[in-house]
């Protein structure tokens, strides 16, 4: 399947501000002043900066792990004049599928198989974000695929439309015994409907924005909270049952998208990707996963797990201004059983608390004030 498989094919793909987080995290949608591949990269009006150089050999076959690191936008990742297999996505084996393109979601990963079998040159990597920066101007949104022997230049390659971009409905599970429970929408042990709507900026869901609680929900129930009256923030937390299939669908309103949407603690089965709704249902061999794309206002996404797992488990945007205007939730997991599944819980948790409330602002990072 590939030859390569080290620290030289992993690219991660992030965006890049100009602005200071501490200041940042109070600017709702500012757009990136950049992204970065391997944290190099280039911005309009700035420097030739060097770009990231991926360097292979003719005839070989390359498994490169792709990262995104992104804040904000979901990218389109490409190599000229190279196909790419995807095997893996976020962690998940596949069923190999080749593309010509492929759109990464933040906090989504995935490994393809790059063979390097064309004529010894360099290859513009694009890396086009869904945003206003949206250009290949100057070298931007990209990096370089360096043939060994090839003339230390930047490439000359044309950017072509792509024939066969990914499509999350034809990624298949590599080794799959269907999506857990009863096949068909509805028909699992819980279902769950998530409504995600904006005002004024701020997200809901089902009506409850999410505020973090001043003490983190796993220390609740370890402090011997157990049912959802009880765990804070109220209304955003869900409690579900030890080993129970769970099908939960999202939709959004009036809530302009893409949403990447990722559960700590599991991966799911995607048995409906968000796409017009007309989207086929799939409980046979949907991709399993743990970050998905929810669409944008008017889509779903349906995905199903396991209750196996006890604990809190954030359900959230992975875009960060989203999370931080209150796109989330927990699902927590037979709080019952979470200490015993916590090996000698150690006498300083019960300093975390008082130890970050003790904290200075400067300590904290901030020293911003807003006005």
């Amino acid at each position: 399947m590939y030859d390569i498989d080290d620290a030289s094919t992993v690219i991660t793909l992030s965006d890049w501000y100009h602005t200071l987080a501490t200041v940042l995290r109070y600017v709702i949608g500012q757009t990136a002043s950049s992204s970065l591949i391997n944290g190099l990269g280039r911005y309009a009006g700035g420097p030739m900066s060097p770009l990231a150089v991926i360097t292979v050999e003719q005839g070989k076959r390359y498994r490169m792990r792709l990262i995104s690191m992104s804040c904000d936008p979901n990218f389109r990742f490409s190599i000229d004049g190279h196909n790419l297999t995807v095997i893996e996505a976020d962690g998940e084996l596949t069923e190999p599928l080749v593309v010509d393109q492929l759109q990464i979601s933040a906090g989504q990963r995935y490994s393809v198989v790059l063979v390097a079998d064309k004529p010894v040159d360099n290859y513009w990597i694009r890396n086009l974000p869904n945003t206003a920066m949206a250009t290949y101007e100057q070298g931007r949104n990209s990096a370089i695929l360096s043939y060994e022997g090839a003339c230390k230049v930047e490439p000359v390659t044309v950017n072509i439309a792509p024939k066969n971009p990914l499509v999350e409905t034809n990624l298949h599970a590599l080794i799959s015994t269907g999506a857990p429970g009863i096949p068909g929408y509805g028909k699992a042990d819980i279902n769950l409907n998530l409504q995600v709507t904006n005002v004024n900026g701020t997200f809901y869901v089902n009506n409850v924005t999410y505020k973090p609680p001043t003490v983190p929900v796993l220390l609740q129930i370890l402090s011997g909270a157990q049912e959802a009256s009880q765990l804070l923030p109220n209304g955003s937390v869900i409690v579900l049952e030890a080993n129970k299939v769970v099908e939960l669908t999202l939709s959004t309103t009036g809530a302009p998208g893409p949403h990447s949407i990722h559960l700590h603690g599991h991966s799911f089965d995607v048995v409906q990707s968000a796409r017009d709704n007309t989207s086929t249902f799939n409980y046979v061999n949907p991709v399993r996963r743990d970050v998905v794309s929810a669409g944008d206002t008017g889509q779903q996404v349906v995905i199903r797990w396991v209750t196996d797992n006890s604990g809190p488990w954030f359900l959230h945007c992975h875009n960060d201004w989203h999370l931080e205007a209150g796109f989330a939730m927990v699902m927590a997991e037979s709080p019952s059983d979470t200490r015993t599944h916590l090996n000698n819980v150690p006498d300083a948790w019960d300093q975390l608390c008082p130890i970050f409330d003790s904290l200075t602002p400067s300590q904290l990072g901030g020293g911003f004030q807003v006005l």
